[in-house]
């Protein structure tokens, strides 16, 4: 584009039609080869072609984050001529050509009214590979301090697509708390695929909810569809759908992968052998609106009726406990075990927005510890925990808190068992195991009868689970109930639910892995843990501003600074559905003010409603 395909009558006509449907900023790369053809030199063409770029933003009412290290892009990585294989985090020359470069453009660009912060690169652990987390950090802060030291203020975040330790399992060296003191904001990539449909649509919350590091800003920073993977109904689902949960995880920006088709280019590179990349865009090569650039700008809408500056999450008396063997680099962690954690959280977390339970998803102190003022505690499918956390759930029971965990002893046989402590003090019973074996769960379902009233769940109520897993982890635990009381037994008789007072509060052990056999398995949502949820949510008195009966339709609130509440609702039904929320106080009215009790929803529809 910034060598011989600059048109500035084009990118003021596409950038026209962005604004048109509400969007306000895009992100931008500086294509490095062609930026510095060099090491001590910019290339002037390309610079006076951006500088363009910036005018038409501007002429547009809109911003744009440039991008500097851009050597990867659409399943391709360029070299600047003269790398010559250099290092791109070690080699100290060419690390300080780097600095350099986004020195000097900064001090180019960096008083534009367009620009609106920085990114350091796109995808870099594609392109520059993996590395150790201390090098990362002193890359990341070297070329950071560049963008301050060419004059700019403005924010600025890595642009690795947060793929690091805390939010998949696997140390890449691009670590969030590393990179947390350096940064303004988070910005995930996101591209999952899924076996579940519910889990699909709730795959950018959950992650943008992993990404709550250090309390910096969370931008979905880059996310979207091809054509050749999903029709344009389905593309308009996806989209609605990542657009609405990730706003209730907390998510403040959104910037779609990408503006428009790339039909001319299907000869030319990376689409010659990546044909799928010609069609992220959200408008086509004729640059005319597709699906999700409607569903965009519904959203916009939303965002302003709202007033999407004083948005702010709604309280959450639940917490998800992570355990911290996810990010903490523990001797001999294993990314197996990391990964467990990242998935039975996940479960768990789709569970919880099932059963309408605001959660908040709460990483456990290195060594031990979490936070202490939440009435409702969920430890899903826990193989690792640290032991003072153990200690510290038993307190919480005394001062008041209902402490649900559920058994799970790991997809390895190494170490396998659940690495637990003051089992019996907590929920009263002894584990009844026989050394170095697990014992299996036979049959496809596992049914769960009530035998003891829980919250919302009855004597008799029965939940039906589909077993799945590997044969180390498809394992229920047996016990010896001291004095503990029987809240639910299984198929044959033994106890399934197990709870103990303590003071206030209370404690239940599920001996069944339910988070992680659901996540283990295809099309299997909505699943019956959500009732347990929904009953340990009533048996804590956690409160739920608004609430559906139905598992499939999603409700949760957000709240504006001036006092406002909106209650927002996503449909997992592929048809039209009508629901009738629950709302603890206040009325439903539609953004423009009707009064508006029954909420109705198309296939996989979202809807905005104000609570007054």
């Amino acid at each position: 584009m910034w060598t011989d395909r600059y048109d500035p009558a084009v990118v003021r006509e596409e950038l026209a039609v962005l604004a048109a449907h509400g969007l306000n900023m895009t992100r931008s790369f500086f294509f490095w080869p062609d930026f510095q053809p060099e090491p001590d030199r910019l290339d002037e063409d390309c610079i006076a072609r951006y500088a363009d770029f910036l005018d038409a933003h501007a002429d547009a009412g809109m911003t744009t984050i440039p991008t500097f290290v851009v050597g990867h892009m659409s399943g391709e990585n360029w070299d600047p001529a003269w790398r010559a294989g250099r290092d791109l985090y070690r080699d100290v020359w060419f690390v300080g050509r780097q600095a350099w470069y986004v020195r000097e453009l900064t001090a180019r660009f960096g008083s534009h009214p367009a620009v609106a912060g920085w990114l350091l690169s796109n995808e870099v652990p594609i392109y520059g590979g993996e590395a150790p987390h201390d090098v990362v950090a002193a890359w990341a802060g070297l070329l950071i301090d560049a963008i301050r030291a060419g004059g700019s203020t403005l924010p600025v975040s890595i642009g690795d697509g947060a793929w690091g330790i805390e939010t998949t399992g696997h140390d890449n060296g691009f670590r969030l708390r590393d990179l947390a003191p350096l940064s303004d904001f988070v910005g995930p990539h996101v591209y999952r695929m899924e076996s579940d449909r519910i889990r699909q649509h709730l795959k950018a919350a959950w992650v943008a909810e992993l990404c709550r590091v250090g309390e910096l800003p969370v931008v979905l920073e880059e996310f979207g569809v091809t054509d050749a993977y999903v029709s344009a109904h389905g593309a308009a689902d996806y989209y609605r759908q990542q657009l609405y949960n990730t706003l209730l995880a907390g998510a403040v920006g959104w910037i779609a992968w990408n503006n428009t088709d790339f039909d001319d280019l299907v000869a030319e590179r990376p689409y010659s052998h990546h044909p799928f990349e010609l069609h992220f865009g959200i408008t086509d090569s004729t640059g005319a609106p597709k699906p999700a650039l409607h569903e965009l700008a519904g959203f916009a809408a939303d965002l302003a009726a709202m007033g999407a500056d004083g948005l702010r999450r709604s309280s959450r008396e639940a917490a998800l406990v992570l355990p911290s063997h996810l990010a903490e680099g523990y001797p001999f962690s294993r990314e197996t075990e990391r990964a467990h954690i990242v998935a039975v959280g996940e479960q768990a977390y789709i569970a919880a927005r099932e059963a309408d339970v605001p959660v908040a998803v709460e990483r456990e102190i290195a060594d031990g510890g979490v936070a202490s003022d939440y009435r409702l505690y969920l430890v899903p499918s826990v193989k690792q925990l640290c032991g003072p956390t153990w200690q510290q759930l038993s307190s919480l029971a005394d001062e008041g808190a209902i402490v649900y965990a559920s058994y799970c002893a790991g997809e390895t046989a190494e170490q396998r068992g659940p690495w637990w402590a003051f089992t019996e003090e907590l929920f009263g019973v002894r584990i009844d195991t026989d050394y170095g074996l697990v014992e299996p769960i036979e049959g496809d379902t596992v049914t769960i009868e009530l035998t003891t009233d829980l919250g919302t769940l009855h004597v008799g109520d029965r939940l039906h689970v589909r077993a799945a897993g590997t044969p180390d982890a498809r394992a229920y635990l047996p016990v010896v109930v001291t004095d503990g009381e029987v809240l639910a037994v299984d198929d044959h008789g033994r106890p399934a639910l197990v709870g103990r007072r303590h003071g206030d509060g209370y404690a239940v052990l599920c001996t069944y892995p339910l988070e992680y056999m659901a996540a283990r398995s295809a099309r299997v949502n909505p699943e019956d843990t959500w009732r347990l949820y929904d009953a340990l949510a009533a048996r804590a008195r956690v409160h739920r501003p608004v609430a559906v009966a139905d598992p499939e339709v999603f409700a949760a609130t957000i709240e504006h600074d001036d006092g406002r509440r909106f209650a927002v609702f996503a449909s997992q039904h592929g048809q039209e559905t009508s629901v009738t929320p629950v709302v603890a106080s206040g009325a439903l009215h539609t953004l423009d003010g009707t009064l508006a009790p029954v909420v109705d929803l198309g296939p996989y529809g979202t809807a905005v409603r104000e609570i007054v």
